[in-house]
């Protein structure tokens, strides 16, 4: 189990279309956010998390019930109310996830963040002490907390601001662009920018937490972005999350991770770049190890269910090409595993992503880091393309620090009737080999689903229209 952080606010970070921006890192350092151009598909003005505050609810401090990791000091307890009280001024709902006990029947409630009790999705599911935190109150899911309903962030911050449908209409238009500039540019090892080669901070820990990290934001606003089935899908977790006690993490199993990990503050540490003329590589990984190889000049294979570099089977990373233009690495990410995000929502098959790495400096010229703005496709799990914009702040080149850190999994915790139970050493039981490529995690909540009616025109279980 991991323990989450909040993160004070700082100064926002904007890439503005056809200027030259000065930001603001963490440090109040001053760096130019790239060069100056002008783009129908990158720099847009983005709203960043940092401005927001968290929802909650969650607690930090103190000792036993409502204490976090490391606490001593008083309960400090950011939500709105708890054990069972209800917010001033707030009606809440005759029915909520803590206290339904059918939550297909009640999806007419899911666009009111009274159902969740103004949670984030990171609060909701830590609210059983999954993160060392426990403020779910002393009679169960019916005594859990509030969040904080007067906070959100707007859902126009969560989506792409650009008019393309698909990623591929989304490469297109920029590599037009490149060679309207005379591009794209061709790199050899005297002219590839080598000084990206090297250590860049963990994100969350120089505060570029993006709406992403699931703390700033309303789920019922989250959920907004989802097409039906993938919101019944949402809400099938947090159900288990919050109202049964029944976490089914990926790291829990030594699962993989899924592609929209790379971009969660609990599952991601220092990144290590290395460039090359043909190939730029990115690892990062606390969770899993998460490696993209980015093959630059390479082109996609348009047969088959979605474009592809090798076979015409989904990796759990997708596979990655792309071009620069400049000073800018443009990337197309494809052939993903669907796969789930705990505290925000799974993916399909379907999953692509355009990606630019845009160069900041200081006012000296000197490489700060590297602005990362992802648009995200997914024609089956989103109503529209969504964005996240965070920087990469530098930390050294790859002569000084401590060498890139591969993880590997010791399973200690395996689903004992359904639900995750550390075992010891010696210990025996009966294990079902679940299907890796058909919603593990939803096999086993059917286990305290039986009394519920699932939608009749959903197969909720199955991941054969993705294939």
């Amino acid at each position: 189990m991991r323990r989450r952080a909040w993160t004070a606010a700082v100064v926002v970070s904007v890439a503005l279309i056809g200027s030259t921006v000065i930001t603001q890192n963490p440090a109040g350092q001053n760096q130019t956010a790239g060069a100056a151009v002008k783009s129908v598909g990158r720099g847009a003005p983005s709203v960043h998390a940092r401005d927001f505050q968290p929802l909650g609810p969650n607690a930090f401090g103190g000792r036993g019930r409502g204490a976090g990791r490391g606490g001593g000091g008083p309960v400090v307890f950011n939500g709105s109310a708890r054990d069972g009280a209800t917010p001033p001024g707030i009606e809440p709902l005759k029915i909520d996830i803590f206290t339904s006990k059918d939550f297909y029947k009640d999806r007419a409630l899911w666009s009111d963040k009274r159902y969740f009790r103004c949670n984030s999705g990171a609060a909701l599911e830590a609210q059983w002490g999954g993160n060392g935190v426990e403020i779910i109150g002393p009679n169960g899911p019916a005594t859990a907390a509030w969040g904080h309903c007067d906070r959100d962030m707007p859902r126009s911050a969560l989506v792409s601001p650009y008019a393309f449908k698909t990623a591929q209409a989304h490469y297109e238009a920029l590599m037009a662009e490149a060679k309207s500039r005379g591009g794209p540019t061709q790199h050899t090892y005297a002219t590839v920018p080598g000084e990206w080669t090297g250590r860049y901070a963990r994100p969350a820990s120089q505060g570029n937490d993006t709406w992403f990290f699931m703390q700033k934001v309303q789920i019922s606003t989250v959920l907004s972005l989802l097409t039906p089935e993938y919101q019944t899908r949402a809400v099938q977790e947090h159900y288990h999350q919050g109202n049964t006690n029944v976490a089914h993490w990926p790291s829990q199993y030594c699962w993989p991770e899924g592609f929209l990990r790379r971009w969660h503050q609990a599952a991601v540490g220092e990144h290590q770049i290395i460039v090359t003329p043909q190939l730029v590589q990115i690892m990062t990984g606390i969770a899993r190890n998460f490696v993209t190889n980015i093959y630059v000049g390479r082109q996609f294979n348009l047969e088959g269910a979605v474009p592809r570099l090798g076979a015409d089977v989904p990796r759990w990373y997708g596979e990655t090409i792309g071009f620069w233009d400049g000073d800018a690495l443009i990337t197309w990410t494809s052939n993903v595993q669907g796969w789930k995000t705990h505290a925000a929502f799974e993916h399909s098959n379907k999953m692509q992503s355009i990606e630019i790495y845009t160069p900041n400096r200081d006012e000296n010229g000197r490489l700060t880091g590297l602005t990362h703005e992802a648009i995200l496709y997914d024609p089956e799990a989103f109503v529209e393309p969504l964005r996240i914009v965070r920087n990469l702040n530098k930390a050294s080149g790859p002569e000084t620090g401590d060498p890139h850190t591969y993880i590997e999994c010791v399973q200690t915790i395996y689903p004992v009737n359904g639900k995750g139970t550390p075992l010891s050493p010696g210990a025996t039981f009966q294990y079902e080999v679940l299907d890796m490529f058909g919603r593990p995690w939803a096999k086993l909540w059917e286990r305290y689903e039986k009394n519920m009616e699932k939608p009749v025109n959903e197969d909720l279980f199955d991941f054969s229209k993705n294939k």
